[in-house]
């Protein structure tokens, strides 16, 4: 018997092609070059998932480099939102483990802590380096560690929790947002979950448990009754069968699609999986990747692009290297703060990221990027050196490059058709008297660049 997570097999009915490449591309990184466009296609889906799910190899000055960057006298507790998020934005525009970086992304997302209200760049750095050590990890081991994070204990008041005044706001979410979700808890059980969590402050940077301030009695949550701490509330939550359900959801909505509820049969299938690997999360997300669902009309471009995707997604396909802190500012028009989601909740992505101010935001940084005349970008993300690099010298050329490159020619022939009068009409056009016939043709090229950015199909993923 077949199923929906069966691995997916090239024949000749559906073949391996641009389009899937792409595809897992975008979903399992933040957009592909030339290079890994070209290589993925020739691998074949097994090694090129292979190859997304370990990583590159080891790059000691990558590392080292972040590092050094995020090091206190660079970065101390009072670092504006914007540092914090350009540091991480460099870390996904270079890094050689960009699945890794995806999944902390949703992990971020998932617990939805900001700066606005912790006030400690180091503390939300560090619940960084928390969910980067366990994305594709164990989720036990992650939710036990997220429970005595410092920005999490502060974002959600647990240092004021003490015995005979508990504070509800973390035993709420706990069940709520981070691992069962609304339906499968009650208030009672939120009310004595919340005893368990008092006694807990920080010292020293750390997480910390303070005995006289805990209260001792004994609790009743979700049908179990002891004398539970922390550690033993979160293992209750995690035991529970909506857990597995509920983040195999929300992974689903995360890399495959978010614009439909999938059926629960679907959901069910993936959360047995989790539950019998011990809440493994890289086994999860491979038996999505690998699947014959995965590649289907169920996922493709049924997600719209994030502000993260969309901004990496372009420098990445450019082989730029642009500074991330105008990147990060461009972000913060496009509706995402790193480091700042809008709620407990995180952002709501989908449609929910595209209005008429967001697009028109959108449209101006692929100008600002392509265009080589904006001083925060300048050429560092030059659409005609790429050009000049992969060998294209025609107008046809150029505009099946880009195609090519960004929608993997996902796209009608009208829409070809219309970029290349764009490009055959611009040779008419007036230009200023002193630019050379080179920068005439330089910018033809780069508008083509714009173009392609600003089709609705870019803005899916």
């Amino acid at each position: 018997m077949t199923t929906a997570w069966d691995a997916y097999r090239p024949t000749a009915d559906n073949p391996w092609t641009l389009q899937k490449v792409g595809h897992l591309y975008r979903r399992a990184a933040f957009g592909a070059t030339w290079a890994e466009l070209q290589q993925g296609l020739k691998d074949g889906p097994e090694k090129t998932i292979d190859r997304l799910l370990r990583g590159g190899p080891a790059a000691p000055d990558f590392e080292r480099t972040s590092d050094f960057m995020a090091a206190e006298r660079s970065l101390p507790a009072g670092t504006a939102g914007t540092q914090l998020a350009a540091w991480w934005l460099a870390r996904i525009l270079h890094t050689p483990h960009p699945l890794r970086e995806k999944l902390a992304l949703f992990w971020h997302n998932h617990f939805a802590t900001s700066l606005a209200k912790v006030r400690n760049a180091r503390f939300m750095l560090e619940q960084y380096r928390l969910v980067y050590r366990h994305a594709l990890g164990d989720f036990r081991q992650l939710l036990q560690e997220m429970s005595i994070d410092p920005a999490m204990m502060v974002w959600l008041d647990t240092t004021e929790s003490v015995k005979g005044k508990p504070n509800e706001n973390y035993a709420r979410e706990l069940m709520e947002l981070f691992s069962l979700g609304i339906g499968n808890y009650t208030e009672k059980d939120i009310r004595e979950a919340a005893k368990a969590f008092t006694g807990y402050d920080i010292q020293k940077g750390k997480g910390h448990f303070e005995a006289s301030k805990h209260d001792d009695g004994t609790k009743s949550v979700l049908g179990k009754t002891g004398n539970w701490k922390a550690e033993d509330v979160v293992s209750i939550c995690i035991d529970q069968p909506a857990c597995p359900r509920f983040i195999a959801r929300k992974l689903y909505r995360f890399l495959v699609s978010d614009t439909e509820a999938p059926p629960a049969e679907l959901i069910n299938s993936l959360a047995d999986q989790y539950r019998a690997s011990g809440f493994d999360t890289a086994k999860l997300v491979e038996t999505i990747l690998r699947s014959d669902h995965f590649f289907g009309p169920a996922a493709y471009r049924r997600k719209v692009k994030g502000p993260v995707d969309f901004a990496v997604g372009i420098v990445r396909g450019l082989e730029g290297n642009v500074g991330p802190l105008p990147l990060a500012q461009s972000l913060e028009n496009l509706g995402q703060r790193l480091f700042e989601p809008p709620s407990v909740k995180g952002w709501d992505g989908g449609p929910a990221w595209l209005n008429g101010q967001t697009l028109l935001f959108r449209q101006n940084l692929a100008l600002a990027i392509t265009g080589t005349e904006d001083s925060r970008f300048g050429r560092r993300a030059d659409p005609v050196a790429v050009l000049a690099k992969h060998g294209c010298k025609s107008d046809t050329e150029a505009a099946e490059f880009f195609l090519g490159l960004f929608l993997q020619n996902d796209v009608p022939p009208e829409t070809r058709s219309r970029l290349l009068s764009y490009l055959d009409d611009a040779r008419a056009a007036k230009f200023p008297v002193y630019w050379t016939p080179e920068d005439v043709a330089n910018h033809r090229l780069r508008t083509a660049a714009h173009l392609t950015l600003t089709l609705p199909e870019f803005q899916l993923d």
